[in-house]
């Protein structure tokens, strides 16, 4: 496929746009950390929620929704969809407290909530295990994503494309700093919902495709339509759907899904102008995130199953191909190659924009571990505003170096995917808890990571073998990660000592304000199941108005109405 002056045109009129933003805001954001890590604590709602959105629309996304949808059908997204639960708790329970505790970066919530040398020591140490290395398997993941739709869209191999890509975002990410990542994602995530949007009406026109009614009376599609899995098919019932809503939700850690809140998440619920913000901020990400964005992806994936029926289609048509970059998930960009001039430059600036928007947030937040947490607490305490400013420029840089190398070593979305939930399995919990139960301290977080992470890592490595020591199914190796780990860390926290009174009164004075930790909990719960039952409900039924289902989807969006106002009620209570 050939790109026209005018799509280099659109992609170069991007890269120009984004490169301005990051040097007008640089006048600012270099005054110190506060400016460069949270933008002076002063962004609006609608700002932070848009951020947060452009950034878990990864290059990497719609390939893996493609994946799921040609593999497992529709269903096969309730691994993602379930963890809509996760974030609708950081809604109700912990956008507000979050935004309390005054701190510059999550991991400062450690040594506000513990007590001693351990609670020093989980800070330090987890802004390693997080902002680097499993920041860097995330950008991973999203590199190889990237290189994919590089090598079908423009024809350029691994190598080039993540030079290239390394080189634009560092610069702009490490002159802008949050702010500049924030205006950046705002332009992104309007090019990639017009691209993805209109690429998909253009792709449903197509000769092989028909139209819409056709798509979904095709024989290779019409059985991938159901939004819930087969009951009949128990090992799909259980690996799409009841482990992820009885288990995976609030057991793992996952990037942009933190149980209570956390990573990019909560940074920008740090920089938000107050609790108010903060809170809406996060609940416009989980509406727009789960009910407005999933479709156009989906129909993409089944109109893929229609012109690459298999995964021997889709390997024929591209054999520039790599063996490691093979996979369902490059339907995607497959799919793209039949979009005309003009459009396939909108789109593949899109594509480009996803990209840039969760790197640079990636780099910002783990450079602002690396910096705040690590650089100016152990290694340099009196570094100048300038100096952490410096390193977190440095950090920048050598992120992307080593997540584009490690890139190499990965398949397919789903592979990283299931490797960071494997990675945080047994650990939500924990998260969930801290902030209302006394008993959990430092070692108990400490031996979760621990745990978590070995286990991860015994997996992984068994998984690459060419003799496998043992087989065990992906969705049950989750649920003994989450099993062994959360026995593990519960254990430690009752042999343990809890942190000292002064240390959790203090605490408790700051987030709590005096008050019960506990007020208002009925209200919270209702809010919560409201929420929850609101967006699945706006997201069905908008999946019932493409199916053509007019009944379903008048009562669907009925109860997202009803819900709506019930929602808005409550929220006046708590």
């Amino acid at each position: 496929m050939a790109l026209t002056t005018l799509d280099y045109g659109i992609i170069i009129g991007f890269f120009l746009l984004s490169l301005f933003i990051g040097i007008w805001v640089s006048k600012t954001s270099g005054r110190d950390t506060k400016q460069y890590f949270l933008s002076g604590q002063n962004m609006p709602w609608w700002l932070l929620g848009v951020s947060m959105v452009a950034t878990t629309f990864a290059a990497d996304t719609p390939g893996l929704v493609t994946e799921l949808v040609r593999v497992h059908g529709v269903s096969g997204n309730w691994v993602w969809w379930a963890l809509l639960l996760t974030g609708m708790l950081t809604v109700i329970f912990y956008a507000k407290l979050w935004r309390k505790s005054g701190i510059t970066t999550d991991l400062e919530f450690y040594e506000l909530r513990y007590s001693g040398k351990s609670a020093s020591f989980l800070r330090g140490f987890r802004a390693i295990y997080l902002g680097v290395i499993f920041n860097i398997i995330t950008m991973a993941g999203v590199c190889l994503a990237g290189a994919k739709i590089a090598n079908i869209l423009l024809g350029i191999s691994q190598e080039e494309t993540l030079i290239y890509s390394s080189i634009i975002v560092v610069i702009y990410s490490s002159l802008g700093g949050l702010k500049g990542v924030l205006i950046t994602d705002f332009v992104q995530f309007l090019i990639a919902m017009i691209g993805s949007i209109w690429a998909t009406i253009y792709i449903l026109d197509l000769p092989e495709i028909g139209g819409l009614t056709n798509l979904l009376t095709h024989e290779n599609v019409i059985s991938q339509l159901s939004l819930l899995p087969d009951f009949s098919n128990t090992e799909a019932l259980i690996t799409l759907f009841i482990i992820p809503l009885a288990v995976q939700w609030w057991s793992t850690w996952y990037p942009g899904a933190e149980p209570g809140g956390g990573g990019y998440i909560a940074q920008r619920m740090l920089a938000a102008k107050d609790e108010k913000n903060a809170t809406w901020a996060t609940l416009f990400f989980n509406f727009a995130h789960y009910a407005l964005r999933p479709w156009p992806w989906i129909l993409v994936g089944l109109a893929s199953l229609v012109i690459f029926p298999n995964l021997t289609d889709l390997n024929t048509a591209f054999p520039s191909l790599t063996e490691e970059m093979k996979g369902h998930d490059v339907a995607y960009a497959a799919m793209m190659t039949y979009l005309p001039a003009g459009l396939i430059g909108i789109v593949l600036t899109s594509l480009i924009a996803a990209f840039m928007s969760t790197i640079s947030t990636q780099l910002n937040w783990g450079s602002s571990y690396v910096v705040n947490d690590f650089y100016s607490r152990f290694i340099n305490p009196d570094a100048s505003e300038k100096q952490k400013v410096i390193i977190g420029k440095i950090t920048v840089v050598l992120l992307m170096l080593c997540a584009a190398l490690f890139s190499f070593y990965l398949q397919s979305a789903k592979d990283v995917f299931d490797l960071l939930l494997q990675i945080g399995a047994g650990t939500g919990l924990l998260f969930i808890l801290r902030w209302f139960w006394h008993r959990i301290n430092p070692m108990s977080e400490i031996a979760a990571m621990a745990i978590s992470f070995l286990i991860a890592i015994l997996f992984f490595v068994n998984s690459k073998l060419e003799t496998p020591w043992f087989e065990i199914a992906g969705h049950w190796q989750l649920v003994i990660g989450v099993a062994i780990t959360t026995i593990g860390w519960l254990v430690v926290t009752l042999l343990t000592k809890p942190s000292d009174e002064d240390t959790l009164n203090s605490f408790n004075k700051l987030i709590f304000e005096g008050e019960s930790k506990f007020k208002n909990m009925g209200s919270k719960v209702l809010a919560f199941l409201f929420g929850v039952i609101g967006v699945y409900s706006v997201l069905f039924a908008t999946g019932n108005w493409i199916y053509g289902e007019t009944t379903i989807a008048l009562a669907l969006s009925g109860i997202a109405i009803l819900s709506l106002i019930v929602l808005t009620r409550i929220w006046k209570r708590i």
